[in-house]
């Protein structure tokens, strides 16, 4: 990382502020998740969503994080690769959601990161292995995409608040970024090694001008999100029908 992004992430250090600030509105014991997304504008593999659950009680982080946690943009890849876990030990909780690239074809992004987002909260669990529904949900943007789902699910109660640069503020947001980083970014790897023509170990399956290239040489793939407008990088004839993919998904991570 170069040295004035490090600077940058040593003066950008998020807080509990506002985790804080939402537990003391729900009682004296709460359960806050924040919650991330990666992969929401790559051209191919899954969006993929974390988790990350913090326990307060009387106003106290019981369950804080390792130092030095922060957006996951703001952090080398040696550097997520080292919190990630001791994010995982840390936390009240940690989970993972993922959609797979056909799926987000049927149903849209939009719908694929509520989607992504459930999944990830369905996988949380107590330290006793108990499924887990938190207090209060933090979202990192503008925009609250779960209430309506949660409410569809009975989940009214709930808390859903929304925040933006949520994932450079707060701590457990940016949490959830660094566990759903790392675990995309591994997924992509192991693609690549399946259909090292897309460059998927450097780009992550994003616009890189390697990956719109092989686009146009080889066509789409199965990991392609088919029905994106892909930059016109297809050629003629190119081989781009779903029928034509020819390996499976990558294992995904299970939920933690």
């Amino acid at each position: 990382m170069p040295a004035s992004a490090r600077s940058a992430a040593s003066s950008t250090a998020p807080s509990y502020d506002v985790e804080l600030a939402l537990a003391a509105e729900l009682g004296p014991e709460a359960v806050v998740v924040g919650v991330d997304e990666v992969g929401r504008g790559a051209l191919a593999g899954p969006v993929t969503v974390g988790a990350c659950a913090i326990r307060i009680c009387e106003g106290e982080v019981v369950t804080p994080l390792p130092e030095g946690v922060r957006d996951s943009k703001m952090l080398s890849a040696k550097r997520r690769g080292a919190l990630a876990p001791q994010i995982a030990a840390d936390a009240f909780s940690t989970s993972l959601g993922w959609v797979e690239p056909e799926e987000i074809d049927r149903i849209g992004i939009s719908a694929a990161l509520t989607e992504a987002a459930l999944r990830a909260l369905d996988g949380l669990c107590s330290p006793e292995g108990e499924r887990l529904v938190p207090d209060a949900v933090l979202l990192d943007g503008s925009v609250d995409v779960l209430s309506a789902a949660l409410r569809a699910r009975g989940l009214e109660e709930v808390r859903v608040a929304v925040q933006v640069k949520a994932d450079r503020d707060c701590c457990s947001v940016a949490g959830a970024s660094v566990v759903a980083k790392v675990a995309r970014d591994a997924h992509m790897i192991r693609l690549h090694a399946q259909a090292p023509q897309y460059a998927w170990d450097s780009n992550k399956g994003y616009g890189a001008a390697v990956h719109r290239a092989a686009l146009a040489e080889h066509g789409l793939h199965r990991q392609h999100r088919a029905s994106w407008k892909l930059g016109g990088a297809l050629s003629i004839g190119a081989p781009s029908t779903r029928a034509s993919r020819d390996i499976r998904p990558a294992e995904q991570e299970g939920h933690r």
